[in-house]
């Protein structure tokens, strides 16, 4: 079974899109049916299939999430206990843990099977750059 490993270098906080290499991944495959597994390698960030035409989508689902877990130096936030790495390590944690971090895709006659306006985005919750690990994974 066809696997491999994305390395998506990261530049703070926000949404960053795959779907062209994930496309890229099962197209290379030759497979024409199966299921992708996309697994991110993290605790402190998460996947999301979401809207790719409105880059509006993606501002207003990252301020959605600041003002749900904002960062541990905000009052409402005094009940953290983890800050070893940062006011914005606990709360990367918490948005990593209300979203996903694993995602199945069905595979139809070699493509996926996304909706017109889907993509697929890691979605970054710490403030400084990372390099972060996806796994694909294409069963069959």
């Amino acid at each position: 079974m066809p696997q491999t490993i994305l390395t998506l270098s990261t530049r703070g906080q926000g949404l960053y899109e795959f779907t062209d290499q994930a496309e890229a991944f099962v197209s290379a495959s030759g497979r024409e049916e199966g299921l992708l597994t996309i697994f991110v390698r993290h605790t402190s960030c998460s996947l999301l299939i979401q809207e790719n035409a409105d880059p509006d989508v993606r501002t207003d689902l990252l301020a959605f999430f600041r003002r749900l877990v904002p960062p541990a130096s905000d009052p409402s936030m005094g009940w953290v206990v983890h800050r070893a790495e940062g006011p914005d390590d606990m709360p990367a944690h918490i948005k990593a843990a209300l979203t996903q971090v694993s995602i199945g895709i069905p595979v139809a006659r070699g493509r996926l099977t996304l909706g017109t306006w889907q993509g697929l985005y890691l979605f970054e919750h710490r403030d400084r750059p990372h390099r972060r690990e996806i796994v694909l994974h294409l069963g069959g």
